[in-house]
């Protein structure tokens, strides 16, 4: 810039205008001695913070890190024991349900065999009964046609006297 401002001048002073007064120009950045002490507190700054705040700040963050990690992988072991433990107890459950239902055939075939006995006693005992009665029932009808064959010409008398309203002679 202070080059620009040089060749206004000379411009200036050939054209045989006015010139331009000399203005002091602000100096931006300024390198000198204090650039060293700048860097000094920046560098004794950046090492007080890297003790006391980055320091302890990563190692929170690792630690948590840590934790989480390790919080995960144990869930994950709790979670593959666990699907092996259901495993185990649907295995177990399934061969339960298994000798149960073979157990339950086992039985279902002792009650129908013993049904079947039951039944075949109750039949040979009720078709004994009745033979036995039917015997009993025969005995009974011919020793009651016996006596009726006995009693058969009173009867006959009796019930004609009855008929007739008399007495018949013998």
């Amino acid at each position: 810039m202070n080059s620009f401002v040089t060749l206004l001048q000379s411009t200036a002073t050939e054209v045989g205008t006015t010139v331009v007064p000399k203005a002091a120009e602000p100096i931006l950045l300024d390198l000198d001695s204090t650039v060293f002490v700048m860097l000094g507190l920046f560098l004794l700054l950046l090492l007080i913070l890297w003790q006391f705040l980055w320091k302890p700040y990563l190692r929170a963050r690792d630690e948590r890190v840590a934790r989480v990690e390790g919080a995960r992988e144990e869930a994950a072991k709790l979670d593959a024991e666990a699907a092996a433990r259901l495993a185990r107890i649907d295995s177990a459950l399934t061969e339960a349900r298994r000798n149960g239902t073979a157990e339950m055939a086992k039985l279902r075939l002792a009650a129908q065999v013993q049904e079947q006995k039951i039944v075949a006693e109750a039949q040979a005992a009720g078709r004994a009964m009745l033979t036995e009665s039917r015997a009993k029932l025969e005995a009974t009808v011919a020793t009651e046609k016996a006596n009726l064959k006995a009693h058969t010409g009173t009867l006959a008398r009796v019930i004609a006297e009855k008929t007739l309203g008399r007495r018949l002679a013998s």
